[in-house]
Order: structure tokens, then sequence, then C-alpha cells
């Protein structure tokens, strides 16, 4: 690392334009607000207060966000809309140096719970994403979600369809939504369905909750990644914990900071975590509800930490390690980024 005002124009060119791996995406929170925009005017659907006068997305607070977005998500209402938001979404991240992302998908908005709806839907989605890696470059993989503030049985609806159509696209099951609704073992019956179908495991935790949050995530649903999971700082033998067991924290700085979980970059725990020997990525959540770019978040980081090119590199590769994908996809991601 360097002192960040030691940063020049060319270092910071150099970093914005490194390859990246990207874990933690939320597909229709990728959406670009054109998109969405676009295609509530092609179905007659008004989406009041969805928007701000600029054309961005319009939220006070989170729990405002989640509804602003399950608004916005109303309007994709089709496997060919999800086939078109695929390609948006990957159109945006390949265009900021994207080559491997896993994006959260929930079968609640994909046919609501009904697994022969969801392979639909899945089908749409892969098609998409197999023509953007052929055409851009970049490999996409499926996480699906259950929305924590829809309640433990739609939750088993989710596993199910996860447990039926795991394999080499879909290769992870994890939990989204409001921390602040209800506890993650009411919640373990479907992560064990997802586990005994060979699917690896996340969870959103400490992001609202603190670090017992996570504590509680780890211990009662066994989850080897944590999204967000930035309050741990707040327990630093929970720390050394999740670096003992390798547990990756699927970081998100720029909506931590637009969110309000805390005040400011320069506030971030991100620096302190890796210092403790954490293992830590970067993603950008819901990148145009919080106005960011990977490449922003890169160039935030460099200015605010000084990290160099070197601590980008080793983030994108330990996020290559902790990727879901199987060990052949992981090798080429691997292979890649050392040549890059």
């Amino acid at each position: 690392m360097r002192d960040p005002r030691d940063h020049d124009e060319e270092s910071l060119h150099r970093i914005k334009g490194l390859p990246k791996v990207e874990l933690h995406l939320h597909i229709e929170g990728a959406a670009p607000p054109s998109f969405i925009r676009g295609l509530a005017q092609e179905k007659k659907v008004r989406l009041d207060g969805v928007f701000a006068e600029d054309g961005s997305y319009i939220y006070r607070d989170f729990v405002h966000f989640l509804e602003v977005y399950e608004a916005a998500t109303s309007v994709l209402r089709s496997p060919e809309d999800y086939a078109r938001l695929t390609t948006a979404v990957l159109e945006e991240c390949a265009s900021n140096g994207v080559i491997y992302a896993e994006t959260f998908i929930s079968p609640d908005f994909c046919g609501g719970g009904d697994v022969g709806a969801w392979r639909e839907y899945l089908h749409a989605m892969q098609d998409a994403a197999d023509r953007a890696e052929r055409d851009m470059g970049i490999t996409l993989r499926g996480v699906v979600t259950c929305v924590r503030h829809f309640g433990p049985e739609k939750a088993k609806a989710a596993a199910l369809c996860a447990a039926e159509t795991a394999g080499d696209w879909i290769v992870g099951f994890g939990m989204g939504g409001d921390e602040n609704r209800g506890e993650q073992r009411d919640f373990a019956y479907s992560f064990d369905m997802a586990r005994e179908a060979g699917l690896r495991l996340t969870t959103h935790a400490g992001e609202w909750r603190g670090a017992a949050e996570v504590r509680r995530a780890i211990e009662d649903l066994g989850v080897e990644r944590i999204g967000h999971g930035v309050r741990a700082i707040e327990d630093l033998a929970l720390v050394d914990l999740i670096a003992e067991r390798g547990i990756t924290l699927e970081v998100c700085p720029g909506s931590n900071v637009r969110l309000g979980v805390f005040p400011s970059l320069a506030a971030h725990p991100i620096q302190k975590l890796r210092d403790r020997g954490a293992k830590v990525t970067v993603s950008t959540d819901d990148p145009p509800f919080f106005h960011s770019t990977m490449v922003q978040e890169y160039e935030n980081l460099a200015r605010t930490f000084g990290w160099e090119e070197e601590d980008f590199i080793e983030i994108a590769k330990s996020s290559a390690t902790s990727a879901f994908c199987s060990a052949d996809t992981r090798e080429a991601l691997l292979k890649r980024l050392e040549s890059a």
C-alpha cells in the first residue's frame, strides 16, 4: 500500500483497468434504471416513486430501498424479460472489466417458487449468459436466494428450486432481504436442503445487525461465505474465527456507505478486516441503486486506503478461489488473472 496522496492518474488508470471478479450482485438490483423504465413503458406499467427527476432510483432508507427494489422488479414478468435483464447487466459488468460474476437470483421473482416456471426463467437467463460469455468474455454463475422477509416457508420453495436445478450454472444458495426480520436459524431447513443438493452456501449478515448476527450465520447455517459481514469488526475474536475458518466476506463498500452502515469510506472496516487476516472480496451489491460500478469501487478504495495494483490483484484472486464455480472454471479464471 502507498499513501493515498501518492496515487497519480497513471496508476489509477492501471488499477481501474484490472480484470475483476464480483461475488455479490443481485440481478434485479443491477438493472440499469433506463432498462426498467423502458420495460415499464412497454408494459404500460406506472412506477410511481421509483425514480428521481434525473432518472436514477430513489429511496429514503434501507427498508424503503427494499420496497423500491421490489416495485422495480415487478415489471420483470417473463423469462424473456430476465434474459434481456441478464444481457443488460452483463454488458455493464463487462464494461467495468468484470470477467466473472456470481449473481443472486430468487425464484420468488422468477416463477413464484414453482419449480417448472423457475426452470423456464433459468433457461432464459443461462442462454443470455452463454451468449455474453461468447461475445463479451464474461462468465456468469447463479446463486439462488431466498428472501428473508418473505419468511421460512417461501424459503423452502426457493431451496427446492435450487436443489432441483443445482449443477454447473446454479452453484450456490443464499439469503438476502431484511436482516432485521426473523433469525438465521429459522431458515436452517432450506440451507440443509441446498447443502444436500451439493450447493455452496452464503447468507447476508452483519450489515444491519451487529457481529452476533454474523456468528449466528456461521453457527446456525454453516455458510462458507457471508454477504457483507462487515460488522464482524465489532468482535475481534469473531474476525479471528472468520480468518481461521477461511470464511469469505463479500464486502460491498459503496453500498455500505450509501445506505449509512458507515458514515464514509474512510470509516469502513475493510482495511481493518484485511489486516486481521479475514478474506475479503469487493462487489457492488446493487450498483445503479448505489451509484457505483466496480471501476468506481476500485478507484475509491485506492484513493482512500492507498491500495495498489498488487492489492487488487490479490482481492481478485481471493474472489476467484472463493467462487462457487467448478474447479475447471476457477482454474481458467485464475489463469486469466495471472496473465493480466
